[in-house]
Formats: structure tokens, C-alpha cells, sequence
């Protein structure tokens, strides 16, 4: 970048007056809605007496928790820290930028504030408010660093005081970070709460406040300003960088300039020489005749002596760069919402902003005659006082900021719309397909740091929707798998059509169980165990479904087809349809849908740490996990069922009993004819394989038992004794099987352990077929590993309940599709099982031709944390120290004089004298008077020492 390169200004996150964001900021400053009113009743303390200004409705609140923050340092910290935190949080959402994606990048942090209250207050109230967290928690230099802090952010991170100017000039540098490369990213704003009755005093001795309440710039009537409360955060971004990201831009920063009025009439009073200087600066940093400017956002605070100054700087260089009679637009925020102070500059901004992209200019409040000391006729200015479309709207929209600061220092920002080009992605057509989601399938995510939180984000949105319905379903459901963060309190909205979703989403919002609801808690979770099973899954028309519905899906199962072909010179899309009772049809199948549906969670961002593969389910395994190729797999898949159905169809059978394997053992041991145990799915599923007469036999027997018991449905004995017949052919037919090294973890169900991937040679197939399954060994290993989640990818799921009894009840297991259930709507709700659990999930696919667009920022849970207050005063000669004090006096004055004078300062002797301590005693005064002589301490002095001593001003000490 260059030192001229426009920044963009990309999000928005404000808390003001009458506003608690940037659409309700726009609409009041449109419908000219004054918020200075009376100082609520319960913050008059605060305020400095029943005064005038703009007020927040709330300054305690603050949700510690989502900051991971503790309720105790909470209390602690400058309701500005906690502002700061939730603005910045607020104004990425509205960016789109998911927060916790920002952590160890250059993303720059600059803060502005200029008021220490909250630490006045503390001292105020002595000890009890303080703890090992004031030192950070009652420091504006914190602003910043507490940002970067909670976001992990490693770029510049400072908090800026210059006085009003504060805000402004924290725009300046952040916007110089960025052009200097120093930040990508940049998180500017300014917070100013009322909250000492000090600050406000200090404002009115130093004659500036308003004694009618009102902000009335270049006005006749003008009498100084009220003082207003909240705070404003931009996101700024190089302009080249946002457009390449595809962000939306409320504005560009041109340029900007800061100086100082380097000495005047006195340290207070504005030069007009130097603010002409710094108009003059600014645009020429920005590459901006003066005369193109149609609106200057006033610093206008309504002063005798501000106004005129600014006004005369403003006509000597805007205003005499444009034709007499074309007066410049001018006006000050200040008449709505009151002077932020160090926020005043940011607010400022941020209504150019919004009157850029609105394309409307807001009325100047409380303007009815100028100030005789502001001629703007000559001057060619106008006070914006009715609310009217910008003078030259076929002109590129210029405009410029004005902030200046007791002190001296000055900064005024130049601002534009942006060009054409970078709102090309925003404006223009909706892709081909973009508006189907009336018939399809689509997920909204939602989650919350807790359960109420949770249902607070569907509530939010819904809100939303009512007041801008224009918002399709689809844009809906990829802003929020997309531009907001993923919490640990989860859960995923499926419904085809924003009806069906909009109900579901009020449901979640209420807490009630609901069709299309899929809700949860996730844990840490690394990566998720698939689970391939064997025969048993299938259905007739399994997946056909999703293939018409999923181009993914389609893709792979037809790349399936094409490797299947040559071993079985058949249409896999016609075994699909047809009958699937035959082993040579049902498994290569099988296979292909498997391998399908793993391509299909893969495509989502769910990729396996490692996989798990039931009797032929191992071969769809290997491929996943990539020791065979598809193709190679295919041939195995093919070639094995051939065999199969040549030489042990209807020579057996299969049966599943809900036993442990030794009970089951014992049974075995106890009928005989031939039965074995061929597979462990769990601590109470046990396949048994053998001879029909001898499963027959069984099966009477358990069942008078109460044993639960199901015919599989395969006539052959696979896993038994019987496979040796077949063995021989197998291992001639399968050749020379083509093995490479696993890129994916697999444990295999012949050994119960990991392999490489190398040992899946023909006779490993062979074993495979012959062995026992030892489905329940290879989970358990796979749980001693560390894994928590399984997904079984098949048409059906028969082996998740093994899988949740054996890995243990910290386990997940998900399925992918269901009997009769096999579409998109119910494969997205695997995957929002999934989800809500912990696995990582890419939403994106799901929203194909969408764009994102603005929702409602996250729901915080706001509750009140404020500083410990003051003990009560104890009575007189009730006080515990009082009670020292008399036994001390009794016994030993000049010991009591020197613990005194050690314990308390002198600041305690104007205490007892004034009567504001409530100690007995005339005696007593004229000891604390004395205090300072050296005379040894005692027991009895220790006593005193540690015994609290209340005052009505300074708390415990």
C-alpha cells in the first residue's frame, strides 16, 4: 500500500443514546429524534445531580462469562473496558468476520477514552473496592489491550487521549497502521460514560456545559453542550483487501491529518489558523478538492468561543473552494445524542457513514438562527436542518469529519461512498438456483455460551426477519454458519423453505422439542472415528434419493459405478432400485453408498481422524483412509461377494444377540452344531454365525430366556468355519491387491489394532471373512486413543449402539441416513447431530449461490456487576476500633497516640475533627492530633491494627 490508499470501512457496532446499534443510530438521527433527556433517577449521583444529557439505559450490565471473565474482576472493571469488549465483538459480526479467527494476526486495536470515573468511584469507596484486578480494571489504558487480549490479537494495541479529539485521532493512526502494512486489520473506537459527578463538575466550573440542556450548534441560542454517553467501534480494512474478500463498505477513508494549535489565547481557546491547516492537510492527503466535499460533520459543541472558530476555518477552506451561493452542508451529531467527549469524534464518523450508504443527510437539531458570530452566508455554509437526499447525488458523496480537542489537538477525516466496483458483489444479481430454497433442504446454526444464551440468537434473528422479511433463507442460513462464531451451547434449524424454518427457530427460541430442532453441547473434539459397517444396513432405494439432491454425492457415487463395472458388467443405479437380497448385489452396493457418504461428510469439513471398517465395511475403510484406491477397492468389494454367493450362499446364517460374548460362549458351548461367535459390535452385541438349524435351536432357547434376539438377513455364515471352503478360491481370485501406507488412521476389526495400511493383502481379506469381527476390541482402542466421536457412514445405522455402549457415555456416535429416510434434509441432520457435539462443520455447501447479508450480533447476557459498596457507618461507641480505642486510652495513651499516627495518616485527624468518624471522645481527638510520636507497639496496638475502621468516604481501610 501506499500512503494515500483508501481504507475501507467495513463494520459498525455502536451503543448510544435512544440507539443500542447502528440501524436504530440511523433511524433516529432520520426521524430528527432528540435522546438528551433528564438524567434517569438512579444515575443522578453519577451524573452530577438531576442535569440534562444523553443517557445509556444500562452502565452495569455486562455478560463477564462470554469474555471469560470472572464475576469478581467483573466488578471490577470500568463499565468502559466492558463496553469496549462487546463493541468491538459486535462491530466483526456486523463485518462478518467470525471474532476468534482473527487470533495471531497483525489486527491493530485502537481505543479512545478520556475519563478516569469508575477509579474515582473506587477510591472514593476505599478498600473494599479494591482488589488484585484494579490495577488493570480501572485503567483507560486497558481499553485497547483488553481487546486484543479476549480476540488474541498481536497488532498495535493502544488506547488514545487527546481530549475530545480522542476518537478521531485513533482513526488517523489506525488508519496509518494499515496503509503502512504495520496491521491487516483494525478495530478503532471510543467509549465515554458518565459515572463520577466529579467529571461532570469539572465540565460545568470549566463553563462548558448548557444551562437550557440542549446542544444547539452555530445557533444564536447556543450556550455550550451537553455531556452524552456510549460509544462507537468501526472495522477498517485496505479497500483493495476488502474487495478481494468480497466485504461490504459502508465508506472509504481518504485520508486524514492531526496537529495541534502549537499555543493560542490560552491552553483552551481553538486557533482558527491551525484548524484551517489541518482541513487543508487532510484533503490533500486524500486527493480531494475541498470543493467536492458536500457535507462536514461539525465538531460543533455549541461554545461561545468553539463555534465561531470553526465555523470561520470551515468557510476560509471548504466553503471557498465551492460556487458562491452552493453552500457546504454542515452539522453536528451533538444535537442528538450529546458530547461523547473522546467518543465524539467516532460518532461522528460513524452517522457519515451511515448517511453514505443511506444516501440521505440527517437534520441538525435545535438550529432556528445563526450565531451572530457565524455569518454563513458569507462563509457559504448551511445548517443541515431538515432530513433531504445529498445536493449532489450523481457526484461521487464527500464528506468530512471535524474533531478537536482541549488542548489544541485537531484531526478532521475525509470520507467518500465507495466506488461502483466495490459494491458489484452486494448489488448484483442473484445466481441461477439462489432463490430454490422454498424446496430445499437448508441448516440454520445457532449457538450461545449458555442454554439462555442459545435461545437468545433465534429470538434476535426472528426479530430481525419480521422487520426486514427481504432477507431469503438461504443468505440467512450462510451468515450464520459463516460470520459468526461457534459456541460450546449448540444447535441447527433444518426445515425446506423459511417457514419451516422460521417455526423451528421460534420453537428452539421458546425450549421446545420440535420437528427440524437438533440441539446439543459440544466438547473438544479432534476429529471423528467413520464407522463403516457390513451387511445389514441396506434398503431397497437407499440413497437415490440424496443422488438426485447432492452433487457431491453424485459425483462419488458415480465415480463408484465406474470402478464396480468391470467386475460386475451391472448399473449400480439399477441395484440400487432393484432387489438387494443377493450378497454379489447388495455388497459392492453397499460399498459404493459407503464411500459415497464419506466423500459427502468430507465435503462439509468433517474429515475422519481415523477410521473403522465391520466385516466388508473394511474395504470401503481402506479407501477412505487410503491404503487402496477406489478402483482397487472396487475390486475387492466386487470379486469377494462373487465369491460368496458362488460358495456359501444359503449354507448358513447369521444371528444378533443382545448377550455379552462370554454369556453367548457358554450358550454355544451348551447347543453345539457348528455355531461360533462371529462378531463383538458391543459389551451386549454378539453375532452368532453357523448352521440355520443350529441358529433355529438357539434362538427358541433364548427367547424362552426373555433374550433378545434378530435374524440377520444373510443366508450364508460368514465369520465361521464354513468360510474355509471359499478360502482357497478367495485368495487365487483377489491376486495381488495393490496396498499403500493409511494417510488416515485405521484399525482394523481381524486384529483389533492400528495399521499401516500395507498389511491389507489378499489373505488379509481372507481373514476378514473368516475371523471373528472384533468390532467392540477396535472401538475400544479407538476410545484409549482419545476418540469421542463416531460417524457411521452407511444407508442405515445398525452399529452406533455398540459403539456408544462401548466407547462409554462421554462417546457420540451419529448415523447418516435412515430406512425409508434417505435424502438431503435427513443427512443434514446427521451432520447437525454431529455439530452440536463438537464436530467441525463447514456449512457453506449447503448454501450454494447464496450471499451473506447483516443479522442481529450476538444476544448478550447482560447482568450487573458493580464496585462492592461502602460498609455503614456503626454507630458512636459501637465500633469495634472505638472499643479498642477506650481500653487503649485506659492504658496507654501515648501507645495509642503512635499506633494511631502509624495506622491512619493525617488525613484521619480532619476526619475525627470535622465529626465524620464516629469515634467517642473529646480524649481521643486530641490524642489523633498528637499522632506521630515513637513509642513501641504492643500487643494491644496490633489489635487495633487489625481491626477495620469504616468511614462514610473512604470505605474500610
Amino acid at each position: 500500500m501506499t500512503g494515500t490508499d483508501p481504507i475501507a470501512v467495513v463494520g459498525l457496532a455502536c451503543r448510544l443514546p435512544g440507539a443500542s446499534g447502528p440501524a436504530e443510530f440511523w433511524r433516529l438521527l432520520r426521524d430528527g429524534t432528540d435522546a438528551v433527556r433528564e438524567a434517569p433517577e438512579g444515575r443522578r449521583q453519577h451524573a452530577g445531580g438531576p442535569v440534562h444529557g444523553g443517557f445509556l439505559e444500562r452502565v452495569d450490565t455486562f455478560d463477564p462469562e462470554f469474555f471469560g471473565i470472572s464475576p469478581r474482576e467483573a466488578a471490577v472493571m470500568d463499565p468502559q473496558q466492558r463496553l469496549m469488549l462487546e463493541l468491538a465483538w459486535e462491530a466483526l459480526e456486523d463485518a462478518g468476520t467470525v471474532p476468534y479467527d482473527l487470533s495471531r494476526t497483525a489486527t491493530a486495536v485502537y481505543a479512545a477514552a478520556i475519563w478516569d470515573d469508575y477509579a474515582e468511584l473506587a477510591n472514593r469507596r476505599g478498600e473494599p473496592a479494591r482488589t488484585h484486578h484494579s490495577f488493570a480494571g480501572t485503567r483507560r489504558a486497558m481499553l485497547a489491550n483488553r481487546v486484543s487480549y479476549a480476540l488474541g490479537l498481536t497488532g498495535p494495541s493502544l488506547t488514545v487521549d487527546t481530549g475530545q479529539s480522542s476518537s478521531l485521532v485513533a482513526v488517523h493512526l489506525a488508519c496509518d497502521s494499515l496503509r503502512r502494512g504495520e496491521s491487516t486489520l483494525a478495530l478503532v473506537g471510543g467509549v465515554n460514560l458518565v459515572l463520577a459527578p466529579e467529571s461532570t463538575a469539572t465540565s460545568d466550573r470549566m463553563g462548558a456545559l448548557s444551562a437550557t440542556g440542549r446542544c444547539r450548534t452555530f445557533d444564536a441560542a447556543a450556550d455550550g453542550y451537553v455531556r452524552g454517553e456510549g460509544g462507537a467501534v468501526l472495522v477498517l480494512k485496505p479497500l483493495g483487501r476488502a474487495l478481494a474478500d468480497g466485504d461490504t463498505v459502508s465508506c472509504v477513508i481518504r485520508g486524514s491529518a492531526v496537529n495541534n494549535d502549537g499555543g493560542g489565547d490560552s491552553l483552551g481557546a481553538p486557533r482558527r489558523r491551525t484548524q484551517e491547516e489541518v482541513l487543508r492537510l487532510a484533503y490533500r492527503r486524500a486527493g480531494t478538492d475541498p470543493g467536492d466535499v458536500q457535507f462536514v460533520e461539525l465538531h460543533g459543541t455549541g461554545t461561545p468561543a468553539g463555534d465561531p472558530v470553526e465555523a470561520a476555518a470551515l468557510g476560509a477552506v471548504v466553503g471557498a473552494a465551492r460556487p458562491a451561493g452552493d453552500p457546504v452542508a454542515v452539522g453536528s451529531v451533538k444535537t442528538n445524542v450529546g458530547h461523547l467527549e473522546g467518543a465524539a469524534g467516532i460518532v461522528g464518523l460513524l452517522k457519515v457513514a451511515l448517511s453514505i450508504r443511506g444516501r440521505e443527510l440527517p437534520p441538525t437539531l435545535h438550529h432556528t438562527a445563526p450565531h451572530p458570530g457565524i455569518a454563513l452566508d458569507r462563509l457559504n455554509l448551511r445548517v443541515q436542518v431538515a432530513r433531504e437526499g445529498w445536493p449532489r447525488p450523481a457526484q461521487p458523496l464527500v464528506a468530512g469529519v471535524s474533531s478537536f480537542g482541549l488542548g489544541g489537538t485537531n484531526c478532521h477525516v475525509v470520507v467518500a461512498e465507495p466506488d461502483a466496483c466495490t459494491d458489484a458483489a452486494a448489488a448484483g444479481p442473484r445466481p441461477d438456483g439462489a432463490d430454490a430454497a422454498d424446496t430445499w433442504p437448508l441448516p440454520w446454526p445457532f449457538s450461545g455460551r449458555n442454554l439462555p444464551a442459545l435461545r437468545d440468537q433465534p429470538a434476535r434473528l426472528l426479530r430481525a426477519l419480521r422487520e426486514h422479511p427481504g432477507r431469503g433463507p438461504q443468505d440467512v442460513g450462510l451468515s450464520l454458519a459463516t460470520t459468526r462464531a461457534q459456541f460450546d451451547h449448540r444447535a441447527v434449524v433444518i426445515g425446506a423453505g423459511g417457514d419451516r424454518l422460521r417455526d423451528a427457530a421460534a420453537s428452539l427460541s421458546r425450549g421446545e422439542p420440535a420437528p427440524g430442532v437438533v440441539q446439543g453441547v459440544a466438547r473438544p473434539c479432534a476429529g471423528p472415528v467413520f464407522v463403516f459397517p457390513g451387511q445389514g444396513s441396506q434398503w431397497r432405494g437407499m440413497a437415490l434419493e440424496l443422488y438426485g439432491q447432492s452433487g457431491v454425492f453424485a459425483g462419488a457415487l458415480d465415480e463408484c459405478a465406474e470402478a464396480l463395472v468391470p467386475y460386475t458388467g451391472r448399473s449400480l443405479l439399477s441395484d440400487l432400485e432393484g432387489d438387494l437380497g443377493r450378497g454379489d448385489v447388495v455388497q459392492p452396493a453397499l460399498w459404493a453408498v459407503m464411500v459415497s457418504l464419506a466423500r459427502l461428510w468430507e465435503s462439509f469439513g468433517v474429515v475422519p481422524a481415523a477410521v473403522v471398517g465391520h466385516s466388508q465395511g473394511e474395504i470401503a475403510a481402506a479407501v477412505v483412509a487410503g491404503a487402496l484406491s477406489l478402483e482397487d477397492g472396487a475390486r475387492v468389494a466386487a470379486l469377494r461377494s462373487r465369491v460368496i454367493a458362488r460358495g456359501l450362499a444359503g449354507s448358513g446364517g447369521m444371528l444378533s444377540v443382545a448377550l455379552p460374548a462370554a454369556a453367548v460362549q457358554e450358550r454355544l458351548d451348551a447347543v453345539g452344531g457348528g455355531l461360533c461367535v462371529g462378531a463383538v459390535n458391543g459389551p451386549e452385541a454378539t453375532v452368532v454365525s453357523g448352521p440355520v438349524a443350529a441358529l433355529e435351536k438357539l434362538t427358541a432357547a433364548l427367547e424362552a430366556d426373555r433374550v433378545r434376539v434378530r435374524r440377520t438377513n444373510v443366508d450364508y455364515a460368514s465369520h465361521s468355519a464354513q468360510v474355509d471352503v471359499v478360502a482357497a478360491e478367495l485368495t487365487e481370485v483377489l491376486g495381488e491387491v495393490r496396498t499403500r501406507p493409511c494417510r488416515v488412521p485405521f484399525c482394523s476389526t481381524v486384529t483389533g489394532e492400528m495399521l499401516d495400511g500395507r498389511e491389507l493383502d489378499a489373505g488379509y481379506w481372507v481373514r476378514n471373512l473368516r475371523q471373528t469381527v472384533r468390532f467392540s476390541d477396535a472401538v475400544r482402542k479407538l476410545a484409549g486413543l482419545g476418540h469421542r466421536m463416531f460417524v457411521e457412514t452407511s444407508p442405515h445405522p445398525v452399529l452406533t449402539m455398540g459403539v456408544q455402549e462401548t466407547a462409554g457415555a462421554d462417546a457420540v456416535a451419529v448415523g447418516s441416513l435412515r430406512r425409508g429416510d434417505g435424502g438431503a434434509e435427513r443427512f443434514l441432520t446427521s451432520l447437525a447431530e454431529a455439530h452440536v457435539h463438537g464436530a467441525a462443520v463447514d456449512w457453506a455447501p449447503a448454501f450454494p449461490g447464496a450471499r451473506t447479508v447483516d443479522l442481529p450480533t450476538y444476544a448478550f447476557e447482560g447482568r450487573r456487576y458493580w464496585m462492592p459498596a461502602p460498609a455503614p457507618a456503626a454507630e458512636p461507641g459501637d465500633h469495634p476500633l472505638a472499643r479498642s480505642v477506650a481500653r487503649l486510652a485506659d492504658s496507654d495513651g501515648a501507645l495509642l497516640t503512635a499506633t494511631l499516627s502509624r495506622r491512619t495518616a493525617p488525613w484521619l485527624a480532619d476526619h475525627v475533627v470535622s465529626g465524620a468518624v464516629p469515634l467517642p471522645g473529646a480524649a481521643f481527638v486530641e490524642l489523633v492530633l498528637r499522632a506521630g510520636e515513637e513509642v513501641g507497639c504492643g500487643r494491644l496496638a496490633e489489635l487495633v491494627l487489625r481491626t477495620p475502621l469504616h468511614l462514610p468516604e473512604q470505605g474500610a481501610v
